[in-house]
């Protein structure tokens, strides 16, 4: 009895809130099949029940043309997809295409939509642009096959942060709440940053799976100066590996500012944020050719990090530069004395080539793609396009994380908690790793040199959302969680309500309604914790949901069936005898 009841409780309770979730969250109607196939190269086969080895997971080889767009259930995805966007009308509606891919937070231009645009550009072209393009199946077929991977992640909410709506909405809010700050000024440091605005304000963002984000003054462009340290070490590793690289500079954070002349024991650069280390990297980049051949390797390395926007060079900051460099050449004169630079380094080649990566030009847009290739693991979300090396950008993450924030890196650590580099043109570049990069500029920097701006919305970010590198150690629900779905986040608490009642886990029952948690909560089928604790005998979870949190005894499942039913069902007749007693008071 105790099997049939527990394979009854599961079947009445689990899956269908798995069903309901699935068919809320896609906009589909499901067939018993819990999920759609994914594109992550497996296939999934069903068994019935829910049981540890429900879904199998197959090997199958990725695969081109008509076998992929049949490995992703194309069929289904079609006729369901069709419907969603001709909204009971005889066709399907581009405009609805080209919403929903906007509010997935996927830009028109992101090159992994470029066919599928193609064509809607050549139907507004033939129709005119006032017209609503309608589409039959095959129509709609033609115009999204090239691009099917993308478009159904995006319309399955199978990104990275799945409501990008509500969460831009409030980045926004961040971005808002920072912007009357007036406190800081404009570096006068280089005479050319001088000129920037210090109203200028924009954050852009890109997450790993290509979802886009702007706010403000993001494509106004700006030098990355120091912000480009932790790029130019990454090529560095990436080239030569690390060991060559610490050879010559180390990973630990000095304390100093980021011009301090001071080595460590060993006899080199404490790490590669600061500018006496990041003259050794500049040393070592591309070494082996002519100067000019240098500078043109590092921008198409740049280029492709950005996904192929915007990155330019600006000759006036690079003279200014060189024109009040007497610190940063005795830097590197220290550094010659001090042989620390590789042999055969010409330092006034080297002088030169750092000053050029410094007046690198970016804009918030591109900047934030670049951050996403680190948070990424190296690929740029918008190419798929491998640049750096796992290790590469691990490193450059620790030391980001360690030494990223000029002489307030240990306390950008402790409150903000994630991989950021500054520089004095007031950009920061910040990562959340395996989420997204994002962009900040604001020229108002304070005394260490950080954007006052940039820095307050990144403490507000952490408050925010759990991206704080040890918020999973925080009792859930403190910070949102951006990469979680609200109805994941509801379904995941109903069956963990569900199961602990079905197993008689009073602790945990004791736990969640100590965290708060509704009580009530049922599945698909109307059927609350009380019923499956009634249902399976657990006297003592039947008396703590009616004595302690006050669950309602006459709850009615889809069966019309109250949680005393589920007890004289089963046999259970001391909770059938206290539920009885408990209605009569």
């Amino acid at each position: 009895m105790k099997s049939l009841c527990m394979s009854y409780a599961m079947a009445t309770s689990v899956q269908p809130v798995l069903r309901k979730t699935l068919q809320k969250l896609n906009g589909f109607k499901y067939c018993g099949c819990l999920c759609l196939t994914p594109e992550s190269g497996h296939k999934y086969s069903h068994t019935e029940g829910i049981q540890s080895n429900e879904m199998k997971a197959t090997s199958s080889k990725p695969c081109k043309g008509e076998d992929i767009l049949a490995g992703f259930s194309y069929r289904q995805f079609l006729d369901h997809f069709y419907d969603l966007l001709r909204e009971g009308q005889d066709k399907a509606r581009v405009s609805r295409l080209l919403r929903g891919i906007k509010n997935s937070g996927l830009w028109k231009n992101d090159l992994r939509l470029a066919e599928t645009m193609k064509k809607i550009a050549d139907f507004h072209l033939n129709s005119g642009d006032g017209v609503d393009i309608l589409l039959d199946k095959e129509g709609l077929k033609d115009c999204i096959q090239d691009n099917i991977v993308m478009i159904r992640k995006a319309f399955v909410g199978d990104l990275v942060i799945p409501e990008f709506p509500k969460f831009c909405n409030m980045i926004d809010e961040i971005y808002w709440a920072c912007r009357p700050n007036m406190g800081g000024k404009v570096s006068t440091y280089i005479p050319q940053l001088a000129s920037y605005s210090p109203d200028y304000w924009g954050i852009s963002l890109c997450t790993v799976d290509g979802q886009r984000h702007a706010i403000g003054d993001v494509e106004v462009p700006f030098t990355l100066q120091s912000s480009g340290k932790p790029i130019n070490y990454a090529l560095a590793v990436h080239e030569l590996g690390a060991e060559v690289v610490h050879q010559y500079v180390g990973h630990e954070p000095n304390g100093e500012t980021y011009s301090s002349i001071k080595l460590n024991k060993e006899g080199k650069p404490h790490n590669p944020m600061n500018n006496d280390g990041a003259l050794i990297v500049t040393s070592l980049l591309y070494s082996n050719m002519s100067l000019a051949e240098r500078f043109e390797s590092v921008m198409s390395q740049y280029k492709r990090l950005s996904g192929g926007e915007y990155i330019s060079f600006n000759n006036s900051t690079f003279l200014s530069e060189k024109e009040v460099a007497d610190r940063n050449y005795a830097l590197g004169y220290y550094l010659r004395e001090n042989k620390c630079f590789p042999d055969g380094i010409n330092l006034n080649d080297t002088m030169d080539l750092y000053f050029q990566l410094c007046s690198v030009e970016v804009t918030g847009n591109s900047g934030a793609v670049i951050a996403a290739c680190l948070a990424n693991g190296g690929y740029c979300p918008l190419t798929e396009e491998q640049i750096l090396t796992s290790t590469a950008v691990r490193n450059t993450l620790s030391l980001m994380h360690s030494c990223g924030m000029y002489d307030y890196s240990g306390g950008f650590a402790f409150t903000v908690g994630l991989p950021g580099k500054a520089g004095i043109s007031g950009g920061i570049l910040l990562v959340v790793p395996n989420v997204l990069g994002m962009c900040l500029w604001s020229p108002r920097l304070d005394e260490k040199g950080n954007s006052v701006r940039g820095l307050q919305f990144c403490k507000q970010l952490v408050r925010n959302f759990n991206f704080h590198h040890y918020s999973c150690l925080q009792r859930p629900g403190v910070e949102l969680d951006p990469r979680v779905k609200r109805t994941d986040m509801q379904s995941n608490l109903i069956v963990k309500l569900l199961f602990s009642a079905c197993n008689g886990d009073l602790s945990g029952l004791i736990k969640m309604a100590m965290s708060n948690t509704d009580m009530t909560l049922a599945d698909y089928d109307g059927r609350t914790a009380l019923h499956l604790a009634a249902s399976e005998g657990h006297l003592e979870c039947v008396r703590f949901l009616v004595e302690k949190c006050g669950v309602p005894l006459d709850a009615k499942d889809r069966w019309g069936q109250a949680p005393i039913d589920d007890a004289v069902r089963f046999g259970h007749e001391a909770v059938a005898v206290y539920l009885g007693n408990a209605s009569k008071t």
